[in-house]
Parts: structure tokens; sequence; C-alpha cells
């Protein structure tokens, strides 16, 4: 194990950060039923750097501009006859087509395609840190920013209204919070697997917790320890990083609802 720690190190701390931003994010996503848009977001990240790749723009810059295409697309479509995860689903199918196809036809990054879409989280340096840490200390700003608001929106959107909170504002700091998300966590898990490290560890603390606060804490607690079984699992079994976190992720949201459920028959 020491061996391997100057190694594992910088990905490990990466993964710290990234997990604090993503536990109380995911409880908002499961509170606000926004599952779909998440995954969306993370197909338009993959898009984005694919046509940064292509173009000889900045990787960060292709999925900026793709995420803002993406949340002025969910804010201008509204039409009632369409179910909001009916056009979220067509859409993030169809950005994650054009990510690949743009991947595969127009680029030369073939050989790195996996590591977009599963996430490859030990190519992080201790070069990559300081622009990590200021990215997930601003994220979690503007979330303590929104919470409040972003609880009773969930809660009892007429009521929140009356209450002077404007569902549109709120609607785009949460969106543009996790598009920014999604391009920190991409490198983590992938595009396919971004939902999966926001949503878990949120499910794994809504069958133990009893008020929003004690949720995100438990969420944050059971991210920390799926990303860090995560990481010394991908190097020990030597398997993709994301797919690891997500797979440890999933198999302690099984063991906590059968734990959870034996609790219940025996109260």
């Amino acid at each position: 194990m020491s061996q391997w720690l100057p190694i594992i190190a910088p990905a490990w701390i990466a993964g710290i950060f990234i997990a604090l931003l993503s536990a109380p994010l995911g409880c908002l996503v499961l509170w606000r039923r926004l599952a779909f848009f998440a995954d969306t977001l993370a197909h338009g990240a993959l898009f984005g750097i694919a046509l940064a790749a292509w173009l000889g723009l900045p990787a960060d810059l292709g999925m900026g501009l793709i995420s803002l295409v993406v949340i002025f697309a969910m804010t201008a479509v509204n039409d009632n006859r369409l179910p909001t995860d009916a056009v979220l689903a067509v859409l993030s199918a169809t950005l994650l087509c054009f990510g690949l196809l743009t991947f595969t036809q127009l680029t030369q990054q073939q050989a790195n395609v996996l590591g977009f879409l599963f996430g490859n989280l030990l190519d992080v340096d201790w070069s990559d840190l300081p622009k990590l840490a200021c990215l997930s200390v601003i994220g979690l700003g503007v979330l303590c920013y929104i919470w409040q608001a972003q609880i009773k929106l969930a809660t009892s959107e007429p009521l929140a209204q009356i209450a002077g909170i404007s569902r549109v504002r709120q609607q785009l700091f949460f969106m543009g919070l996790l598009a920014g998300f999604c391009t920190v966590a991409l490198q983590a898990v992938g595009s396919l697997l971004i939902s999966g490290l926001l949503i878990l560890p949120a499910l794994i603390a809504r069958l133990f917790a009893k008020s929003p606060t004690q949720m995100a804490l438990f969420a944050i607690i059971f991210a920390q320890i799926g990303v860090s079984a995560g990481i010394w699992g991908s190097v020990w079994l030597d398997i993709q990083t994301g797919l690891a976190i997500v797979l440890v992720l999933a198999l302690g949201f099984f063991a906590a609802f059968i734990i959870s459920k034996l609790n219940q028959k025996n109260a």
C-alpha cells in the first residue's frame, strides 16, 4: 500500500474534493427530480470536449459552451404535450451520439474515448489539485447560497413563490452549478457514470436520514467512502476508476437497502 500512495495520493485528494460537492448536490437532484437533467449535462460535457478537440479549443471552453446551450434549451422548451423526462432522455442520447461521433470520426482522440466515458481519476497529478480545490470551494459556496431556497422549492413550489423565491432564478443557479460539477467530475467517473456518483450517495443517505441536513451529511460520508474504496479497488483490480467508484456505491446502496428493510421488520 505504501509504495502506491505517492501515485494515488493526488487522485485520492481530487476524489475527496469531488465527493464533497457531489453528495449535497445529489440530494438536491433527488429532491428536485432532475436525475435525467444531470445525465443530459454529463453527455453534453462529453460532446463539448469532443468539439473542443476538433476545433483546437480548450476543453473547459467546449464543455462550458455546450452546457450553456443545454441549459438554454431546457429553459426554452416548455410544452405541456411533452413530458420533461422524455425530452431530457432524447436530448441526452443525442448529445452522447454527437460526442462519440465527433471523437471517433473528427479527432485523434479515439484511444481516450473509454477514459472520457468511464473516467480515469488516476491521471490527476499534483498540478491539477489547486484548480480543482478552487472550483470545489466555489461550488460549495454557491450551493450554500441557494440551499434553503432549493429545499423550499423542492418541498412546495407555490409556497416558495409566495415567500418571494424566484423559480426561474433558482433553476438557473442550480442548472449552472450542476453543469459546473459535470465539467469537474468528468475525469473522475466519465460521462456515463456522473449520475451514479451524484445519485447513489444521496439514495443511501435517504434510507437513514431524518432531515434534509442529516441526509446531506450522511451523503457526504457515503460519497467519501465510495470514492476512497473505488480508487484503491481500481488499483488492486486494474479496472477503470470510475467503474470501481460507482460499483462500490451501488453495492453500498443495495446493502443499505437490505439493512433498512431488516430494521423496519424488527421495529
